[in-house]
């Protein structure tokens, strides 16, 4: 058994899933924006990592693509702004039945839970706004941080405002943007959380061997 001064999960197919709602992602916004597919998606997604790291908001790159397809109103753009917004809360409304236990388990064991996101700027004030933000002891959202996994700074800057080494921490997350490598080589301990995972979706993340996987929040619980 891992003994562990502090839990550091990541949000999205971890504590979340956006999979158990209806996803609104560059496919439907472009649908809404009236704009064929791949020429929004050149845009939206060349803009990612600055979307991520917290240079341009969510209403800032869709006022630019609406214009420059000479397609812009504020009715348009705040209607799409909106929908995106209400899909990240809406996946607040599907959390695994044993996730909020299993966090009032760790607070109750006295362990410290943290939290590392690679997200926009939507996804941070959903988050913050959100049931699961008043457990956590300290929070890393690459969107307000200027960093992203699989960057150690900012597991590090996590560690740092939970006052914790890596050796006493636990990180778990499904595996998105190598988070499980990065975390093991800077010291912590690592499992991939697959009670999201649903084979043969659109997901991201696929089971990785090379890491200790969780069926099930509460076996957290068996692990430190």
């Amino acid at each position: 058994m891992l003994v562990v001064k502090a839990v550091i999960f990541d949000m999205y197919e971890t504590l979340i899933t956006l999979f158990e709602s209806p996803l609104y992602f560059g496919t439907q916004i472009a649908y809404d924006a009236g704009i064929e597919e791949e020429k929004f998606q050149e845009m939206w997604r060349t803009a990612e990592a600055d979307r991520t790291i917290g240079k341009i908001t969510l209403e800032e790159i869709m006022e630019k693509i609406l214009k420059i397809n000479r397609c812009y109103s504020e009715t348009k753009m705040n209607f799409i702004v909106n929908k995106r917004i209400k899909s990240k809360e809406e996946a607040f409304k599907h959390l695994h039945k044993d996730i909020i236990p299993m966090l009032e388990t760790l607070k109750k064991k006295g362990i410290q839970i943290g939290l590392i996101s690679n997200c926009f700027s939507e996804e941070a004030l959903v988050i913050k706004k959100s049931v699961l933000y008043p457990y956590f002891d300290a929070v890393c959202l690459s969107f307000d941080e200027g960093l992203q996994k699989p960057d150690p700074a900012i597991f590090k800057r996590c560690m740092e405002r939970l006052n914790v080494q890596a050796e006493s921490c636990l990180y778990v997350g499904d595996g998105g943007s190598n988070e499980l490598e990065a975390a093991e080589r800077i010291g912590m301990k690592a499992v991939q959380a697959v009670w999201y995972l649903k084979e043969g979706t659109s997901q991201p993340s696929k089971r990785k061997k090379e890491f200790k996987q969780i069926e099930a929040p509460l076996d957290i619980l068996n692990i430190i």
